[in-house]
């Protein structure tokens, strides 16, 4: 039995529709399993702290820089809330107080410090990362 010409369409359509889900759902799935969400120091205070890597952003507090060895600590800020950072590595040439920054890493439940695994900074004076831009508008802090 021959299909019309329609029919055949309809079929068509109905199959690329369905792949086009199924590709959708398996890309998103995916994405799911490494996604890492980003937060300002605002979204996290007065909330349990999330147990996934997270993004932590805003500025880095002028005068809380503390350099130990390969040790530093600091303070994110987006101008209404703080939050303390501890990161062990190098850090990037153009990490310095004042500036935007993205902590990679996760909060400890214990003491309540964020522990940075990666380090992001800003590459130049008129660049800051739209995150950080956008968490430090919601705040009504400076921006760059």
């Amino acid at each position: 039995m021959k299909l019309k010409a329609k029919t055949q369409r309809l079929w068509l359509v109905v199959g690329a529709m369905t792949a086009l889900g199924g590709a959708g759902v398996l890309a998103f799935s995916t994405l799911g399993d490494k996604a890492t969400y980003f937060y300002a120091p605002s979204d996290l205070a007065g909330k349990p702290p999330p147990v996934d890597a997270i993004r932590l952003g805003g500025m880095v507090e002028k005068g809380s820089l503390v350099r130990g060895g390969h040790t530093v600590t600091f303070v994110v800020t987006d101008n209404a809330k703080t939050w303390p950072v501890t990161y062990t590595g190098i850090l990037p040439d153009l990490f310095r107080e004042g500036q935007g920054v993205i902590a990679e890493g996760k909060v400890d439940p214990a003491s309540g410090v964020f522990r940075a695994e990666t380090i992001l900074a800003k590459h130049d004076e008129k660049y800051m990362p739209p995150e950080v831009a956008g968490a430090m508008h919601k705040t009504g802090g400076k921006v760059g």
